[in-house]
């Protein structure tokens, strides 16, 4: 979207790397193991989203040097004069004892972040017949805070419209005490534990998943509880990606690009930019607030060739549709501050998430037009 957006304003070689061909959109990967999308309707050849004027290159970044303004990748070197970072953030299954073998090795753990373990969890919700179903949270910040809610719910859905309600239990943990959030989360909090207590859905707080012992079936946390599964979903713990942390000044002392919260240009590195789920930026990591963050890195590029000062335009918007259940969602959208919509559950809801967003991701905002910016 960034670089599209960016070929209209500036006469500029604008070049995209990335690893991969295949862009996918990452909010289907809930909504694919109860059939509301399909996972190959859902992804897109990466050079047929970009403009034939902007150069792609598919290729495996593996560092970054500001100083030289060189970008390292196993194909080749890349010079810059500006530079915006959007590589989003490194899921690690692999870091918690026994999540990566249970997926590899047995057909009852599906960490579903990831778009071949949501799809293959499909076949195991429809071949579910009774007993816990578990989703856990890491102790990690993580992209789209409101994606294991979601799924919890449409799975308690499931399971009710499928008459086997009184034969399972339905569960979700965090590390924290909270189920989504204080501060400009708190509204949509208080109705989200509403629902679960009316559906009978079980939430365990400070549960800090430490192993998975998948031959048991159990999960054990750093605190010192287990839980025993039948059909676990854990949403994997998820880290700035090692290139950046190793291979580059730009995350600091930390492990995401460090930049301005409302500027979103790098603190020590005026042409570095970040969007997106790598930004080191205090709100939520959602494709809507990514969508906000284009805008504002594409007018302050703009004027940092101009010899302008940096806007700052970024306030922490993010929007994340919760998805109650079929023909139900909700809307928790906030800032840095403040909610800014009522937590009112509508069937107008649903609709935008399911049948309106993937197409404005798809035919608008990817092609860089944003009616709404």
């Amino acid at each position: 979207m960034t670089a599209n957006v960016l070929r209209r304003r500036l006469d500029a070689e604008i070049t995209v790397v990335d690893r991969s061909r295949t862009h996918s959109y990452q909010p289907s990967y809930y909504l694919v193991p109860f059939g509301y999308m399909d996972l190959a309707d859902q992804q897109r050849d990466t050079r047929e989203l970009l403009h034939d004027e902007i150069a792609f290159v598919e290729d495996t970044v593996t560092g970054i040097d500001p100083d030289e303004r060189t970008v390292t990748g196993e194909a080749a070197d890349y010079d810059y004069d500006v530079l915006i970072v959007a590589v989003g953030n490194a899921r690690r299954p692999d870091e918690v004892p026994g999540m990566l073998e249970g997926w590899n090795r047995t057909d009852s753990v599906y960490p579903f972040y990831h778009p071949a373990a949501a799809e293959a969890l499909g076949d195991a919700v429809d071949e579910f017949d009774g007993g816990r179903f578990l989703v856990t949270v890491p102790d990690t910040p993580i992209k789209c805070g409101g994606a294991p809610l979601k799924l919890t719910m449409l799975m308690e859905e499931s399971l009710r419209e499928r008459g086997l309600r009184e034969d399972a239990e339905v569960v979700m943990t965090k590390p924290g005490g909270e189920v989504f959030g204080t501060g400009p989360k708190a509204p949509y909090q208080e109705r989200i534990r509403e629902i679960w207590a009316d559906r009978d859905i079980r939430f365990v707080p400070n549960f800090t998943v430490e192993t998975v012992d998948y031959e048991e079936r159990v999960v054990r946390s750093a605190e010192g509880d287990e839980l025993a599964y039948d059909l676990y979903a854990p949403v994997p713990p998820q880290h700035g990606h090692e290139f950046l942390v190793e291979n580059s000044p730009l995350t600091g002392d930390g492990e995401y690009v460090a930049v301005d919260d409302h500027t979103l240009q790098h603190e020590s590195y005026p042409a570095v930019f970040a969007v997106g789920d790598c930004a080191d930026v205090p709100t939520s990591r959602t494709a809507s607030a990514a969508r906000k963050q284009s805008h504002v890195v594409a007018d302050n590029v703009e004027r940092l060739l101009e010899g302008r000062a940096p806007t700052p335009g970024y306030d922490g918007y993010t929007a994340c549709p919760i998805l109650v259940e079929r023909g139900k969602a909700m809307i928790a959208e906030f800032d840095y501050e403040e909610s800014i919509s009522a937590p009112v559950v509508s069937r107008l809801n649903w609709i935008l998430d399911v049948d309106v967003i993937p197409s404005l991701y798809w035919n608008v905002w990817m092609r860089g037009y944003d009616p709404v910016p």
